[in-house]
C-alpha cells in the first residue's frame, strides 16, 4: 500500500492557521497594533475602509526593521520574542508565537514599508496569499506601516460569513478601545472611511478610561489600589447607581493584557451583591499584576483566556479589594466598632446653633368628655389636691363619672376578613376571569385557557408598531420638558448609526456633547417607561450582533416590550374581552415577539388530576 501521510504546503498550512488566528478585520487589528506596541512605538495609527473588508492599515514610530528581519517577519513561527521553551513561560510581550503576520499575508493583500533609525532607507514588501510579489528599497519615517487589503479574497467562504459593516466596526472598536485601555501611555488615532472616531493622547489612567467612555464617566468612577504577594491589583469600579443591564463596561487586565474570566468576573459581581438590582452588571476596569511564571497565556489562538496558577486566592483577593473600595468611599454601609458614637451632623446644619429641646403641655387637653369647671373657690383638701394637679400641668376641665365607665367600656370588633390570595372577578356576560389584573382565564372546549394580558398587550403593540411602521413614522408624542440621557462613547456612536430608524420610530433628540435632550418619544411610550426602553434599545444595538434587515424588527419589539410591561393592568370584564379580541386578530397570537408564550392550555384531565 502507497504512503498516504504527507506534509501541507506551506500556503494551506498558513491558510490553515490564519482560520484560528484571524476570524475577522478586527483580529488583523489586534494582532498588527499588539505588534506595534512590542516594536516599542509610543504613537499608534489605525486607518480602516469599509469596516477592514477593503483597507486596514497600521502606522507606529517603533524600532522599524531591517531588511532582512522584514522578509522573515511573514514566515510561520518566526518572532523575535520567543528563543528557548522557558520563555514561555516568562512573557512580557503581547505577541510571541509569530503566527500573526504568517496568517494575515495567507489571506490577503499585504504591504509593508519599514525603517530603523539607523538606516537612511527603508524596506518595502508587497505579499499575496503568502508569496512575495516585489521587494525594493523606499523613503518612509522611522518605524512600520503596514497596509492590510482585501481581508479574505481568496479564501471566499470566510469572506461571505463576514456580518454587516457596523457590526464588524464594532468589533473593530472593541479590540482598539481594549488595547487603549491597556496602555494609557501610549497614544492611538482611529480612522473610519476618512472619519476620526478616536483620538487619544497619552495620559493617566483615570483620564484614558474617561476619553474612550466619554466625559460624563469621570463621577461615576471608584478608585482600587491593593497590594499583596500574590497580585497588585489598580483601577476603578463603576458606582453601583451606574450599573448596566449588560457587560460591555467590564474590563479586566492582566499584565497590560486584556482576558476573559468568567470567574474573576463573579468575584467583582459579588462584591456588588445588595447594592445593585438583580440582572445588572457592574461597570469594572481592574489591571492586575501577576508574576508571569504564575500565569499562562498560551491557551487559546487570541490569548484572551488565560490560566492562573492562583486563581482562588485572587478571587478573594479581589472580592475584599472591591468591597474595601465602596465602603472607603461611602458607596457601601458599613459596620465600624471603632467609630465616634456621636450622631453625623448634616452638613447644612453645622452653623445652626444647638437649642435646648423645651416639653410644652396643653394644659387644656381632656381625652374624655369634658364640661366646664364651675367658677368659685373650693376650700378642704380637695382643693389643695386641685391646686396641686393645676401646678403640674393637668387642666382646668372636669370629669364626671359617666366618663370612667366609658373608658372600661368594650367595643366589639369584628375581625377583617383574610384577602384572598387571588381575587377572581367575574363579571355577566362572557365568563371570563381576572386573576390581579394579570392573567385572564377563559373556558375552551378542552379545558381553560390562561393568557398572560403583559405578554399579549406586548404582542398586539409589537404587530400595530410593525404595520404603522412600514407605510409611515411611528407616531411621537412630544414632551412638554426634554429628558437629558448620558451616553458612553460607543452608546452615542451607535445611536447616531441608527439616527434615521430612531427617527421613524418616535424618538427625537439632539446630543449636547455626551447628553442627549430627548424630545420627543413614541406615543405609546408612558413617562416612567422611558429610560427603561432607551436602556432596552441600546442593549441591543450596542452590544448584541444584528444584522442590517433585523435592526427595524428589534427596535419595535424594544418599545413594544416597555409599552406592554407599563401598560396599565386589566381591571374589569369588559377591556379583558377587548383584550382576548385584538390579540386573536394577531397572526401570531401564541407567542410574544421574543417568542415566550403568551396563551397556556389546561386541560380538564389536568385539572382533575390536581384534585
Amino acid at each position: 500500500m502507497s504512503d498516504i501521510i504527507h506534509l501541507l504546503p506551506d500556503h494551506i498550512a498558513n491558510q490553515i492557521a490564519a482560520g484560528e488566528v484571524i476570524q475577522r478585520p478586527a483580529s488583523v487589528v489586534k494582532e498588527m497594533v499588539e505588534n506595534a506596541i512590542d516594536s516599542g512605538a509610543t504613537k499608534i495609527q489605525v486607518i480602516i475602509k469599509d469596516a477592514g473588508k477593503t483597507l486596514i492599515q497600521i502606522n507606529d514610530n517603533g524600532s522599524g526593521m531591517s531588511q532582512k528581519d522584514a522578509v522573515m517577519c511573514f514566515e510561520r513561527h518566526a518572532t523575535s520574542k520567543v528563543k528557548i521553551a522557558a520563555d514561555l513561560y516568562a512573557l512580557t510581550t503581547k505577541g510571541f508565537r509569530g503566527e500573526a503576520l504568517a496568517s494575515i499575508a495567507a489571506i490577503a493583500h499585504v504591504q509593508l514599508k519599514t525603517r530603523q533609525e539607523i538606516s537612511e532607507i527603508g524596506t518595502s514588501i508587497e505579499i499575496e496569499g503568502s508569496k512575495i510579489k516585489k521587494q525594493e528599497a523606499c523613503v518612509c519615517s522611522v518605524g512600520t506601516s503596514f497596509e492590510v487589503k482585501n481581508l479574505f479574497y481568496n479564501v471566499p467562504a470566510r469572506r461571505n460569513f463576514l456580518k454587516s459593516d457596523t457590526v464588524e466596526f464594532n468589533h473593530i472598536v472593541d479590540e482598539f478601545e481594549r488595547i487603549a485601555l491597556a496602555h494609557p501611555d501610549l497614544s492611538f488615532t482611529l480612522h473610519h472611511n476618512e472619519q476620526e472616531i478616536y483620538a487619544l493622547y497619552s495620559a493617566v489612567l483615570r483620564k484614558r478610561i474617561v476619553d474612550v467612555l466619554g466625559k460624563n464617566s469621570n463621577d461615576k468612577l471608584v478608585p482600587i489600589e491593593e497590594s499583596t504577594d500574590i497580585v497588585n491589583v489598580v483601577g476603578y469600579v463603576g458606582k453601583p447607581e451606574f450599573s448596566k443591564k449588560s457587560r460591555g463596561e467590564q474590563f479586566l487586565f492582566v499584565n497590560n493584557r486584556y482576558f476573559k474570566d468568567s470567574f474573576f468576573s463573579h468575584a467583582l459581581s459579588k462584591a456588588f451583591d445588595g447594592l445593585i438590582l438583580p440582572k445588572m452588571f457592574p461597570t469594572f476596569f481592574l489591571y492586575l499584576t501577576v508574576d508571569p511564571k504564575k500565569i499562562d497565556v498560551n491557551v487559546h489562538p487570541t490569548k484572551t483566556e488565560i490560566k492562573f496558577e492562583e486563581d482562588r486566592l485572587i478571587y478573594a483577593i479581589l472580592l475584599s479589594s472591591v468591597r474595601q473600595a465602596l465602603g472607603k468611599y461611602n458607596i457601601a454601609p458599613t459596620l465600624d466598632f471603632n467609630r465616634e458614637t456621636s450622631f453625623d451632623i448634616p452638613h447644612k446644619m453645622h452653623a445652626q446653633p444647638i437649642v435646648e429641646p423645651v416639653i410644652r403641655v396643653n394644659s387644656d387637653f381632656n381625652p374624655f368628655q369634658t364640661t366646664s369647671r364651675p367658677n368659685g373657690n373650693s376650700s378642704g383638701s380637695g382643693n389643695t389636691f386641685t391646686k396641686a394637679l393645676k401646678a403640674e400641668g393637668f387642666g382646668s376641665q372636669e370629669v364626671k363619672p359617666s366618663d370612667w365607665q366609658n373608658f372600661y367600656a368594650v367595643d366589639e370588633v369584628t375581625p377583617a376578613a383574610e384577602p384572598a390570595e387571588l381575587e377572581l372577578q367575574e363579571e355577566a356576560g362572557p365568563k371570563n376571569y381576572l386573576i390581579r389584573g394579570k392573567y385572564l382565564l377563559t373556558p375552551c372546549k378542552s379545558g381553560i385557557l390562561v393568557i398572560d394580558s403583559q405578554r399579549a398587550t406586548e404582542r398586539i403593540i409589537y404587530d400595530q408598531l410593525i404595520h404603522q411602521f412600514v407605510s409611515k413614522p411611528i407616531d411621537s408624542q412630544q414632551l412638554l420638558f426634554p429628558i437629558e440621557r448620558e451616553f458612553s462613547s460607543n452608546e452615542k456612536k451607535e445611536w447616531l448609526s441608527n439616527r434615521t430608524m430612531l427617527d421613524r420610530l418616535g424618538f427625537i433628540g439632539e446630543f449636547e456633547e455626551m447628553v442627549l435632550q430627548i424630545t420627543a418619544v413614541p406615543a405609546l411610550l408612558q413617562e416612567e417607561g422611558i429610560h427603561e426602553c432607551i436602556d432596552l434599545i441600546l442593549e441591543n444595538i450596542a452590544f448584541k450582533e444584528i444584522e442590517k434587515g433585523e435592526i427595524a424588527h428589534v427596535l419595535v419589539q424594544s418599545i413594544a416590550s416597555t409599552a406592554g410591561r407599563k401598560k396599565s393592568p386589566l381591571n374589569n370584564n369588559t377591556s379583558a374581552e377587548h383584550l382576548v379580541e385584538q390579540l386573536f386578530q394577531c397572526p401570531e397570537h401564541s407567542f410574544t415577539p421574543k417568542g415566550k408564550k403568551i396563551i397556556q392550555t389546561l386541560t380538564l384531565e389536568e385539572i382533575s388530576s390536581k384534585f
